[in-house]
């Protein structure tokens, strides 16, 4: 306790967690979300894109926070928005600096523990005095961030918040950057890597006094990006001490409110340290379920209704006698 036994099953036609993880992030479609898009400037001159599914009389708000590179257009996130927004909710999700199809106004970028980001928004949305019930709910990077949030604020965190759901979390970054860096995980690092320079050659031509593209040459793995790029440009010593800062295996610890933690064992993202259900089992608030099949972000079998498992999952969680 609080280790739980999952009912995971993958469909047929996924063979193997490269498919679990691959079909569904190119080919799945989410239609009928009402996303209304708003942006909010934050305190240190730079902005953040919201896109909301709305209902006027909702007291009842998920909160979406999406992966590395990813965007508020992922099927996974309007998956899960159209789920919460269909059953009465409304559904907030929202983009990292800089993935909402236009730079981000600082040199600066986003990092898996940049919760001041997360923070602003659940912020953003309590100030509108509309919600009486917020759940928060994250992506592999999301998901860390999510739980690195919650075990900063701990007792602190608003009364609002009453549970969290996150889904491929890369508890212990250092080995997660490894294990991304090993030949079976080649075309998952060669797409970040892509996406990554894009957005530094993208940065480096607005303000070149600030950001070079010159070390670019130099990056063969992600932790060299982040020896590069993600730690001198966000206050870390390098990529070591970035990862060590911002993993939330070290603030799970501290959680007070119920959160459910899904992690595949097949993922090919995470490493071994993602699973320690040692810790898990001395815990109070956080409970961890690991399937054995359901790739990175994947959790592909559809219930009756259409949805993923995962959808079924996080809704469930939120919505079960505490």
């Amino acid at each position: 306790m609080p280790v739980i036994t999952s009912d995971y099953q993958k469909p047929f036609y996924l063979p193997n967690c490269h498919f679990e993880t691959i079909i569904p992030a190119l080919f799945r479609k989410v239609k009928g979300l009402p996303y209304q898009r708003e942006r909010i400037n934050l305190q240190d001159g730079d902005f953040l894109d919201l896109d909301w599914a709305y209902r006027s009389r909702s007291s009842s708000l998920a909160i979406i926070t999406h992966g590395l590179e990813g965007d508020t257009m992922r099927g996974y996130i309007k998956g899960m928005a159209k789920k919460f927004y269909q059953k009465g909710w409304n559904a907030l999700a929202w983009n990292h600096r800089g993935c909402s199809g236009e730079p981000n106004r600082l040199k600066r970028f986003y990092h898996s523990g940049s919760t001041e980001d997360l923070r602003a928004v659940i912020n953003y949305a309590l100030q509108t005095g509309k919600y009486a019930q917020i759940a928060l709910i994250g992506f592999s990077l999301g998901g860390n961030m999510t739980l690195k949030y919650l075990g900063e604020e701990a007792e602190k965190a608003p009364k609002e918040i009453q549970k969290a759901v996150v889904f491929s979390v890369p508890l212990h970054l250092s080995s997660c950057s490894a294990s991304l860096s090993e030949p079976k995980n080649w075309i998952y690092a060669q797409r970040f890597k892509k996406e990554l320079a894009h957005k530094v050659k993208r940065k480096a031509a607005i303000m070149p006094n600030d950001i070079s593209a010159e070390y670019l040459a130099n990056i063969r793995t992600l932790k060299d990006f982040d020896n590069y790029y993600t730690a001198p440009l966000h206050g870390f010593e390098d990529a070591e001490d970035y990862y060590s800062k911002s993993s939330s295996i070290h603030y799970v610890d501290k959680i007070k409110r119920p959160t459910l933690i899904v992690n595949a064992q097949n993922d090919p993202f995470l490493a071994p340290a993602c699973f320690p259900f040692e810790i898990f089992k001395k815990l109070n608030h956080v409970y961890f379920e690991a399937p054995d099949t359901g790739g990175h972000c994947g959790f592909t079998a559809k219930s009756k209704d259409g949805f993923y498992w995962s959808e079924t999952r996080a809704w469930d969680f939120v919505n079960a006698t505490p």
